[in-house]
């Protein structure tokens, strides 16, 4: 799988241990920065992840901000998207069995590294169910972009 790594100034470290991550997993890593400690806006890394996946150089996307809360925000305004913070392994899996998300956001200030490559092992192992009942709710939030 390709994944899209990305995060603002204050996800900085965690991204390179989540880049690390992915690859032992198996995946390829797009890291998309930052690169430095100088501030940069949570809405354009995520905006970048999520074209990635949007654009079919990336399958999924991992955001990192402070709180994820943010990121996760603002990756939501990409129709197609569908993002959510995890910060425990339950969430990750069960986000993208049931919800089919394409985006994982974490919060560097929340969550601690081994937490976080738990998270991620977790989000990029799951699939989603095709159950009849989560691909209609995925229908009804999907409608929710058309209005």
């Amino acid at each position: 799988m390709r994944v899209a790594v990305a995060s603002d100034h204050a996800g900085l470290a965690l991204k390179g241990i989540v880049v690390e991550a992915v690859v032992e997993l198996g995946h390829s890593a797009l890291d998309l920065g930052t690169h430095t400690s100088d501030p940069v806006d949570y809405p354009d890394v995520s905006a970048a992840a999520g074209r990635a996946v949007l654009e079919g150089r990336a399958d999924r996307a991992i955001i990192i901000c402070g709180s994820g809360a943010g990121a996760c925000v603002a990756a939501n305004k990409l129709r197609g998207i569908r993002a959510a913070v995890a910060h425990e392994t339950y969430t990750a899996h069960q986000m993208v069995e049931h919800d089919d998300v394409n985006v994982l956001c974490l919060g560097a200030r929340v969550v601690g590294t081994h937490v976080a490559v738990e998270v991620v092992a977790a989000f990029l192992n799951a699939t989603f169910s095709h159950e009849e009942r989560h691909r209609r709710r995925v229908a009804k939030v999907n409608e929710l972009d058309t209005r």
